[in-house]
């Protein structure tokens, strides 16, 4: 199966292209599925970041069908990943209940980073949700001993684990209308006093993520280099 139009502009962006393995199975809880797998090549070319995303691409009725997925626990040395999948009606989903050791899955990398922050931030601060939350977790891994204020949107369906310790104030917010972007801009004034010497990281909904990034840059006057801002699904 080919990518259609999306894969040839990306192949035009000179985005890479990798197959992954599936070597295993866990079912975390009733609405979360991970699937281990080997990395074709991928870790070893391009290395590892906090945040590092790929796209994977799903056959639809002979139509490709991609959507972009967080690493969890990538180990370079072993060339090894995770992905976290959430089980709803829909065909990535769909492929993930049925995935079994040895079988394949096409992957394209085009857009992921993370530039190294220097100085490093004096805090992190984080507004994210369930689908972001294998994200947030590999930022609170790659900084373990930097203090993090860290709102996230909950739902009823929420299970995945949040990495958090000591150093890390975990702020949920119940998920209903704008909650989440009032509340954040009702606090992160008082945490961001020097943005210089913080990091703040939004990934939500994508009118929650606009509307933060606008206040952040704005209001409160983050640098570009200090934030970074991605909407991770759509209403």
């Amino acid at each position: 199966m080919g990518h259609g139009w999306e894969g040839a502009v990306l192949k035009l962006l000179r985005a890479k292209d990798f197959t992954f393995t599936v070597t295993g199975a866990t079912q975390i809880t009733e609405h979360y599925r991970r699937l281990e797998f080997t990395d074709g090549g991928l870790l070893a070319e391009l290395g590892v970041h906090p945040t590092m995303w790929v796209r994977l691409w799903f056959d639809n009725q002979g139509k490709p069908h991609q959507r972009g997925y967080t690493l969890v626990d990538p180990d370079r040395e072993a060339g090894t990943f995770a992905i976290e999948f959430a089980l709803h009606n829909g065909i990535a989903s769909d492929w993930s209940q049925k995935a079994q050791p040895g079988d394949t899955v096409q992957a394209t990398v085009y857009g992921t980073g993370f530039a190294p922050l220097d100085p490093e931030p004096e805090r992190l601060l984080i507004v994210g949700d369930a689908a972001s939350l294998p994200a947030v977790n590999s930022l609170l891994d790659a900084f373990p001993d930097t203090p993090a204020t860290v709102w996230f949107e909950t739902s009823s369906d929420d299970e995945l684990p949040h990495r958090t310790t000591a150093h890390h104030d975990l702020r949920l917010v119940p998920r209903d209308g704008d909650a989440l972007a009032d509340r954040v801009r009702a606090e992160l004034p008082a945490l961001a006093a020097d943005p210089a010497r913080s990091y703040c990281w939004i990934a939500c909904e994508a009118k929650a993520t606009r509307a933060l990034t606008a206040f952040a840059r704005k209001e409160i006057g983050f640098p570009k280099d200090r934030m970074h801002a991605m909407a991770y699904w759509r209403e």
